[in-house]
């Protein structure tokens, strides 16, 4: 029997607490390893997407000789760094004759291999080598537009899956509202054939169009590369609709003064105030005053008729 272990102390249970399986997702944190051997561009490459990650990212600098995700069994040491950096999305470098300037983009679901695609990095281009404004340099921790240009992405097999991944991989925090003018760069991906992507990052300036919605122009600030898709791998089907399970019981927003009753169903409390009808004021035109006026009228005269009739009578 295998122990289970719960967490003792106040700080072990917000930790569990981060972990555990949410309704909205929060940003996904980024795992960065390298392989046996790797070259100078795919340590640069490694290193300037923890950079653009950066608070979001894990990178470590070790080589790892048993991490082969495409291979069987050769994940086993990916999944429990995944476990160890409670991280969903992993890039994995390595360099062979084979495959130069190698890249393997994966994510995790429940800290298991959910899928991959394998890319060569071609043409790169690092931040140092454009020259800009530096007062355009985005801000760190700040949110991108992520826009996609070419047909490939919707037609292509590769692209679509590539697609998908890059998103996961790129689009930091889940917000709800967004502030125009904190927006300050944006990534570009163009499908230029069905296997090969240009990725650049550009800054954002804003400029006045005489109406309410800024000019919009792109300043490349780097890093830029060719990705030429090598391999992918889908998740199989049973594990993509596991994984695409949301929760029946969604947290509904709190009615005051209602209940819900198995037999009886939805159940209101109604207060009504203290009614004080003896300090109401009544109309003098109401019809129960006009009602008694007219009774005690009709009595008087019957009585003053009694006594007049009485009167002479005794005479």
């Amino acid at each position: 029997m295998l122990e289970i272990k719960t967490a003792k102390t106040r700080k072990g249970k917000r930790e569990l607490e981060k972990r555990a399986p949410k309704l909205v997702e929060s940003g996904k944190k980024t795992l960065i390893l390298h392989g046996t051997k790797t070259s100078a561009v795919l340590n640069a490459v490694l290193t300037e997407i923890y950079h653009l990650k950066k608070g979001n990212a894990i990178k470590y600098s070790r080589k790892n000789e048993n991490i082969k995700p495409f291979e069987a069994g050769g994940e086993a040491s990916l999944e429990f760094f995944s476990l160890k950096t409670d991280c969903s999305i992993f890039v994995y470098g390595s360099h062979s004759k084979k495959r130069p300037d190698n890249l393997i983009i994966g994510r995790t679901y429940d800290h298991h291999i959910y899928d991959l695609v394998e890319v060569g990095v071609e043409n790169f281009k690092s931040l140092k080598s454009f020259t800009y404004d530096k007062k355009l340099a985005p801000k760190e921790g700040s949110k991108p537009f992520i826009t996609f240009i070419g047909e490939g992405f919707e037609t292509v097999e590769e692209l679509k899956h590539f697609k998908e991944v890059l998103i996961d991989l790129l689009h930091g925090e889940v917000v709800g509202n967004l502030n125009l003018a904190g927006v300050d760069r944006v990534y570009v991906c163009t499908a230029v054939s069905t296997n090969r992507v240009f990725l650049t990052h550009c800054a954002l300036r804003l400029k006045k169009s005489g109406t309410t919605v800024p000019r919009m122009e792109l300043v490349e600030v780097g890093p830029s590369m060719d990705l030429v898709v090598r391999r992918h791998r889908l998740p199989n089907d049973s594990l993509r609709k596991e994984a695409m399970k949301t929760s029946i019981d969604k947290p509904r927003k709190k009615e005051k003064n209602v209940k819900r009753d198995v037999l009886q169903g939805k159940i209101g409390n109604v207060y009504i105030p203290d009614q004080k009808i003896g300090e109401m004021a009544l109309p003098n035109k109401a019809k129960g005053v006009k009602r008694e006026r007219r009774e005690a009228k009709m009595k008087n005269v019957g009585d003053e008729n009694a006594a007049k009739r009485k009167k002479e009578d005794s005479e």
